[in-house]
């Protein structure tokens, strides 16, 4: 039983180390939310659908980069302690995210700014790769017995604080900017205000302190000798991989898809589709850790059985009752049913993989197999849901791609069900 010392110690670290997470998927989520606009500055076009096609993959393509973050950086972060690493991708976010905000449009230097902006989005992706890996492994690692799930959860849980801070600036700058400003120059606004709040963040993750487990390893392995340990792994990986397929591809499609979604497809107004990915935040921060407190009290392949089996059953009815009669009501409802699925799945998983993993390369092999799904799936969701309707006419089609990532993670699931089964609550490194 904690101290109120040490329970104030726990929620101060938990903060601490989820602020960086929070910057992270705050700059991700302001690109998706206002792709068409960035589409329209970096990559004109006489075709609106070619011009918002190049920058959703653009937004893609940081992912790309995630897999060899998680392998470099997170080979760093196994070696030199969770600390470190964490203020490093932090920098490096930093960078990618001064870039992408500053930049002048395709009209004023040309080619240069497209080719700048990507630049900008792969230090990004480099950075992400094991933004989330080291979070959730530091998360995992001060847990308290029997409650690995409910604090690992909350790397999640802060991403969907940024993505509520997000929606709010885009509710106020749809209250404040006309249309053609936004176009104009509206779109620079929060990317600005992310680059504001970096200094914060870094002060924060400054007075981290380091786990314990980490400090108590008696083993300092060389870098070459952990990327050995993460290919020898190579099937838990692979099998993390599957397992984070629909959480990825669930978590961009309510988030950063919403807004174009919404949109072009729908064709509901900015605001009552900004207002719509504020409640799903919401929604999301409260399901995942009740998903996580639900893993640690029964089990965590309980939601990752059950979860993706009513996402293939019920996401494509309730999104062809959506497109039917698109209304605020509707895109509301039908993202809060997915939301509850991602909240309660994603929950399970973050803890499932945290122990699945190598104790020695907890970062890397972590990072690396989320990274993968991100970067196969998650990542390319808005621009794959966008061809999809523009492909079979189908405004619904989204959906399928969403019940393809359930049933992958389906397989994950049942595949990794006796992967380290019942890793004990100590969680040490040299175990």
């Amino acid at each position: 039983m904690l101290t109120a010392a040490e329970r104030r110690a726990k929620t101060a670290a938990v903060i601490r180390v989820s602020s960086g997470n929070f910057i992270e998927m705050y700059d991700f989520m302001v690109y998706g939310y206002y792709a068409k606009a960035i589409g329209d500055a970096f990559f004109p076009s006489k075709d609106p659908f070619a011009s918002l096609m190049l920058s959703l993959a653009t937004f893609g393509v940081g992912y790309l980069m995630r897999p060899l973050g998680a392998i470099i950086l997170g080979a760093y972060i196994d070696r030199h302690g969770r600390r470190k690493g964490l203020l490093l991708t932090l920098g490096l976010m930093a960078i990618g995210s001064a870039t992408v905000a500053f930049t002048p449009g395709y009209a004023s230097i040309g080619i240069a700014a497209p080719l700048i902006v990507v630049a900008g989005r792969l230090l990004q992706g480099l950075s992400a790769g094991v933004e989330l890996g080291g979070v959730s492994v530091y998360l995992a690692e001060i847990a308290t017995p029997g409650h690995r799930g409910f604090y690992t959860s909350f790397q999640s849980g802060s991403q969907q604080v940024a993505v509520m801070f997000a929606a709010l600036i885009g509710v106020a700058l749809a209250l404040t900017v006309s249309a053609p400003d936004m176009s104009a120059w509206g779109w620079r606004v929060p990317l600005v205000i992310g680059c504001l709040v970096i200094p914060v963040v870094l002060w924060l993750r400054r007075s981290l302190e380091e786990t314990e487990v980490f400090k108590r390893r008696r083993t300092q392995l060389k870098a070459a000798e952990l990327l050995a340990i993460v290919a020898k792994n190579w099937t838990v990986v692979g099998i993390g991989m599957l397992m984070s397929v629909f959480t990825t591809t669930a978590f961009y499609l309510i988030t950063a898809y919403t807004p174009t979604f919404g949109r072009e497809a729908l064709h509901l107004s900015a605001m009552e589709v900004m207002l719509v990915t504020l409640f799903v935040g919401a929604s999301n921060f409260i399901w995942l850790p009740i998903g996580g407190a639900l893993s640690d009290r029964f089990g965590r392949q309980v939601l990752l059985y059950c979860v993706p089996i009513v996402a293939i059953l019920g996401v494509y009815p309730v999104m062809n009752w959506l497109v039917a009669a698109p209304t605020f009501g509707k895109l509301l409802t039908a993202e809060l049913f997915v939301s509850l699925m991602f909240g309660l799945y994603n929950g399970a998983m973050v803890a499932r993989l945290t122990e699945m993993v190598e104790p020695r390369v907890r970062t890397a092999a972590f990072a690396l197999a989320f990274s993968l799904a991100t970067a196969i799936f998650g990542g390319f969701t808005p621009a794959i849901a966008t061809y999809l309707i523009h492909a079979t006419g189908n405004k619904a089609a989204p959906a399928l791609w969403l019940m393809l990532g359930a049933a992958i993670s389906l397989l994950g699931a049942f595949l990794g069900r006796n992967i380290n089964k019942g890793v004990p609550d100590s969680f040490e490194i040299d175990a």
